[in-house]
């Protein structure tokens, strides 16, 4: 398994830009794919991006496409969300994790193995 933590959330005000960050260490970061789902209090933990192992293939909810964009760097072993013209239901705890051997297909919460501890957006109206 792999290590996550996750960084850079907080609050801010609709229309406002935020970049999660989620560090990884323990194991090989490029055999993972890396996806970043969001729990809002009282719903399930819900998909939001998924970045294949190098990095040429993304896919994303639908309530987040054109807004959030995920990447990552091999080199520094991080997975970055950036998110854009941010919403109030974009408000949750957002969670890193690692899918080893996976793929951009992998938008269940089951397939990932390892993950980070949460890192809280609020986004007041």
């Amino acid at each position: 398994q792999v290590q996550l933590v996750e960084s850079g959330g907080g609050l801010v005000q609709a229309g406002d830009s935020l970049r999660l960050s989620c560090a990884v260490s323990g194991r090989t970061f490029a055999n993972y794919a890396m996806g970043w789902f969001r729990q809002a209090p009282g719903q399930e933990r819900e998909f939001v991006a998924v970045i294949n192992m190098i990095g040429g293939a993304t896919n994303y909810a639908d309530s987040v496409k054109g807004r959030f964009t995920i990447s990552r760097d091999n080199v520094k072993n991080t997975v970055y969300l950036q998110m854009n013209s941010l919403k109030p239901e974009d408000t949750g705890v957002y969670y890193c994790a690692a899918d080893r051997w996976g793929s951009s297909d992998s938008t269940s919460a089951g397939k990932f193995e390892s993950w980070g501890q949460g890192t809280q957006v609020t986004v007041s109206a």
